[in-house]
């Protein structure tokens, strides 16, 4: 646990504001490159199928390194790590803007996720002892929600600047952001100690108990169907007739921060055994559908015939992704706190780095499906969603018996 001055504990949301920021700008760096990616490939000369994969190495060097760098820096002040987190995130991704070939660019994205994976932890754990204890879960969902946020808007937004700039300087204002918000947190977090060191192998314990091994592949598998496409945005929305990918880039984290917000109010009101197959549900007949639209392609052959009817229908189907796609979160935590009261941290950062998990295996088989066509992309999704609703039925029992 972290020791925090008293004057700490009369704190408001306010400080938390600052490293929700943070998880902002993380969100965004993990997600940016959806936006540009024929222009990165184009300009890297690699495929879009192997652009993507520098997301698959970002998510899973994210879900590998989390436990290994809180257990490695548990004993640094807060300050120093969460500032230290910061500046190698604004540093990569400053090499990654500055990449002369793909080689690189893949090595500046494990050194950004090294940044990522010592960073939000350590926000989520910081923002818990910032506020008094009565403000503490909702600190923690600002501190979440700028990952949501950022999907709503930092995504698209790097979309329209790597259009009007060029994706270097997209991942510029990445940088420029990271380093900014390392410099607020700087001058806002007070002085924290570090927290006692627990030795990696203690902490993977909690592993060993059943309720716990089957709840953490769900939140593999969903997230996989979610992101098999996602990185692939921009060929894939090409493919049932939308050229132009901001707006529904924005409609896909619009629904991801609508639908974490109804997740949590639901799974608190009817519980995470009924949440869970409804979104899983939802994302297979909209991933579904859209496979059907690339399918039979645009209702003239032409990106004219997106206009119209089809154009709302693909919004929709969109939206409704990216609500089932984050909807998972609440209730999988839930489970996990329920499995593991105890280690409710803990379980908690292990379903960070299996939601990274899900993104780096999800982008894989999306860039290997995506040269027989994005129909195959979209069906590849939808099958893993319904994969995912029979584990959740078949596992609603764990953490907690449904009422």
């Amino acid at each position: 646990m972290l020791n925090v001055p008293n004057k700490t504990e009369s704190r408001g949301l306010a400080p938390t504001l600052v490293l929700a920021l943070g998880t902002f700008a993380v969100g965004t760096d993990a997600f940016v490159v959806a936006g540009f990616l024929p222009d990165l490939a184009a300009s890297l000369e690699v495929t879009e199928g192997a652009a993507g994969q520098s997301v698959t190495v970002f998510a899973v060097a994210y879900a590998v390194l989390s436990p290994v760098l809180a257990t490695v820096a548990a004993r640094v002040p807060r300050r120093v790590l969460l500032v230290t987190a910061l500046v190698v995130l604004g540093l990569a991704n400053l090499g990654s803007a500055l990449a002369p070939s793909f080689p690189v660019l893949v090595v500046s994205r494990v050194l950004a996720a090294a940044g990522a994976a010592a960073y939000t932890p350590g926000a989520g754990a910081v923002a818990a002892v910032l506020v008094r204890p009565e403000l503490r879960a909702r600190a923690l969902a600002v501190v979440v929600g700028g990952l949501t946020v950022a999907t709503a808007l930092g995504v698209p937004l790097g979309d329209l600047a790597g259009e009007r700039l060029g994706w270097r300087y997209a991942l510029g204002a990445v940088a420029v952001a990271c380093l900014a918000v390392a410099a607020a947190v700087y001058a806002i977090m007070p002085v924290l100690p570090g927290a006692p060191r627990v030795p990696l192998r203690a902490r993977l314990d909690v592993l060993r108990r059943p309720a716990v091994t089957a709840i953490l592949p769900l939140t593999v598998l969903g997230m996989a169907g979610s992101y098999t496409v996602y990185a692939y945005s921009v060929p894939a929305l090409r493919a049932v007739g939308v050229e132009g990918t901001a707006g529904m880039l924005f409609l896909y984290g619009l629904g991801a921060v609508l639908g974490n917000l109804a997740a949590g109010y639901a799974t608190d009101r009817w519980g995470a055994h009924r949440v869970l197959p409804v979104a899983y549900l939802v994302m297979a007949a909209s991933l579904g559908l859209l496979a059907w639209m690339a399918a039979v392609g645009p209702a003239d052959g032409t990106a004219a015939g997106s206009a119209g009817g089809t154009a709302v229908l693909v919004g929709v189907l969109v939206l409704a992704w990216g609500a089932s796609s984050w909807s998972q979160t609440p209730p999988q935590q839930h489970r996990l706190i329920a499995a593991a009261p105890g280690e409710a941290p803990l379980v908690v950062s292990l379903n960070s780095s299996a939601i990274y998990a899900g993104i780096g295996a999800g982008t894989l088989l999306g860039g290997l499906t995506l040269p027989s066509g994005a129909a195959l992309t979209y069906a590849t999704g939808a099958a893993l969603a319904a994969a995912a609703l029979l584990f959740a039925l078949a596992t609603r029992s764990a953490g907690g018996t449904p009422e």
